[in-house]
């Protein structure tokens, strides 16, 4: 899977999460952070770990993932670093 679409796919899960108004102003980048950029609550952190897990399956445990940071590193994630981290779990055949 490519860098560009496992970054599209988790700015699509973006916007479904909070929604495109809010994000009309905002250029979503890979330095875009989930916290000062986004504002993403904690409701919104599990509604995204449901989509991740969708659409990834259990390989990608956003949970599990946060759960390893402090919470400094959590408030600074960005995009990016879960883009890396989704591309760095071995993929699933699908057969």
């Amino acid at each position: 899977m490519s860098e560009t679409s496992v970054f599209d796919d988790v700015v699509r899960m973006i916007v479904e999460v909070v929604g495109q108004d809010v994000l009309l102003d905002l250029e979503i980048t890979r330095d875009t952070t989930f916290s000062d950029d986004l504002g993403l609550e904690s409701i919104e952190f599990v509604a995204l770990a449901d989509k991740l897990r969708a659409r990834y399956g259990d390989r990608v445990d956003l949970v599990a993932f946060l759960g390893d940071m402090d919470i400094d590193e959590i408030m600074a994630m960005t995009i990016g670093r879960l883009v890396e981290h989704i591309e760095a779990q071995p993929a699933v055949s699908t057969r």
